[in-house]
């Protein structure tokens, strides 16, 4: 009796080990190495994988912001601080951000007019054919037919993402709003250029190589802000100098930390991680202001702190669906980067990181998880512009925490009372979707690969 109990008890605690063992690699975020040959990882290198919760049908709110449905569920608008600082700026589609990523669903309901269109590929050419499908490199840039980015996997123009990770990342960065569709992107008018690097079903490519390449293209090409939410632990100096070479530029490079779960103090995470004057490097946290358990952290090497946990976004054919990590969080200072370039056109890339940087909210939980212990702040990052506010975050006038605040309670200057009835109507509408609470999607868990 007592051997047939003990069977009973090993074998039922094998059965949980089992059981929770398959239940963490289900849900665990990672960040393959760099290598796109290495046989120890069957896992694509230098991508931040993030698990999808995908629901094909996205439920009205009454209470929606922008009347985009599913604003209600975006918890990181409000704690960014969304609704007051559209009332400053909404983004401009003069701004470009190159999106470096898996592709993206250019067609998707909430991003199709935010996609930028190659100028020297669209329209007629001399014979009457369209430009953007005559076979034809009409700009002379060395692609043929990169109408809205190019496809550095394939060679080629087509866009499709494969994954979902490239379209729920650029809808972050710039869904579009007011049109009764999914979500808000934090810079609703933006121009969003397409490089994929990566493709899930296309085996054995090097991906480091296309990041270069699609770096380089983007710097070219004329973005004003690059996004990248990949990576590994090995310097790469061919990356390094491209990302120099946008630094000369005046390009923004905003990078995820990665979801290492790992000090990057202690172990580099590159392209976040080369300690170029154009590079942020974000990390994610959760509604609680905790950087999440498998994001990158680091005093001297991570920047800031954005919303990335369970953040709702397009995925391909016009659904949407909610993934974490610091790629989300990412997208987010990339929308912020866009705001502010939009209220001042002429600033590059140095001037908008020290805004981004010295206005967000400081925190406690962040003081030993980034270098300025501060979560981003749209609206901050908008209104501080023209106060003297130095790299700490500090304005020389003594008067400054009567004058500007992130709380709508407390006394606010002029010129933050007096915003448009547009603006009022969105933070009152996100104060309510606050309330409301989030739903949650109506489907289980799949982990894309």
């Amino acid at each position: 009796m007592r051997s047939h109990k003990q069977s009973l008890i090993v074998g039922g605690l094998f059965v949980v080990f089992i059981g929770g063992l398959g239940f963490f690699q289900h849900f665990q975020s990672f960040s393959p190495n760099r290598s796109s040959n290495s046989v120890k990882l069957k896992k694509p290198s230098r991508f931040e994988e993030s698990r999808i919760e995908k629901t094909e049908l996205v439920e009205n709110e009454p209470s929606a912001l922008f009347n985009d449905p599913a604003i209600s569920q975006a918890w990181g608008l409000k704690k960014a601080d969304a609704g007051r600082a559209w009332s400053v700026s909404k983004g401009s589609k003069n701004i470009l951000v190159a999106v470096i990523d898996t592709g993206a669903d250019i067609h998707h309901e909430d991003l199709d007019s935010n996609i930028w269109t190659n100028p020297g590929e669209s329209g007629l050419d001399s014979s009457g054919r369209d430009k953007a499908t005559n076979a034809i490199d009409d700009d002379r840039n060395g692609f043929v037919d990169d109408v809205h980015g190019w496809n550095f996997v394939s060679n080629n123009g087509l866009l499709t993402d494969n994954h979902g990770h490239g379209t729920h990342i650029a809808c972050i960065v710039g869904a579009k709003a007011g049109n009764n569709k999914g979500i808000s992107g934090i810079s609703p008018e933006v121009s969003l250029m397409i490089l994929k690097y990566f493709d899930p079903k296309v085996a054995g490519t090097d991906n480091l190589k296309n990041t270069v390449a699609s770096i380089k293209y983007a710097v070219k090409m004329g973005a004003n802000i690059i996004n990248y939410s990949g990576g590994g632990t090995e310097f790469s100096q061919e990356e390094h100098d491209a990302i120099v070479e946008a630094e000369k530029k005046g390009v923004l490079f905003v990078a995820a930390a990665g979801n290492e779960r790992s000090n990057s103090d202690v172990s580099r995470y590159y392209p976040a991680d080369y300690g170029l004057s154009n590079i942020i490097s974000v990390t994610a946290i959760d509604k609680q202001t905790e950087v999440l358990s498998s994001s990158n952290y680091g005093i001297e090497t991570v920047d800031i702190a954005a919303p990335g946990n369970n953040i709702i976004s397009c995925l391909p054919n016009s659904t949407y669906g909610t993934m974490t990590g610091t790629s989300q969080a990412t997208a987010f200072v990339t929308g912020a980067a866009v705001l502010a370039m939009a209220k001042r056109e002429a600033y590059k890339a140095v001037e908008v990181k020290k805004y981004i940087l010295s206005t967000g909210d400081a925190e406690s939980s962040l003081i030993s998880k980034t270098r300025n212990y501060r979560q981003l702040n749209l609206y901050k990052a908008l209104t501080m512009l023209d106060q003297g506010t130095n790299l700490a975050g500090v304005k020389s006038n003594d008067s400054f925490n009567n004058e500007f605040t992130s709380d709508p309670n407390l006394k606010r200057t002029k010129s933050v009372d007096e915003v448009s009835a547009f603006g009022k109507s969105l933070i009152k509408n996100l104060d309510k979707a606050n309330r409301l609470g989030t739903k949650q999607p109506a489907s289980g868990g799949v982990n894309s690969n």
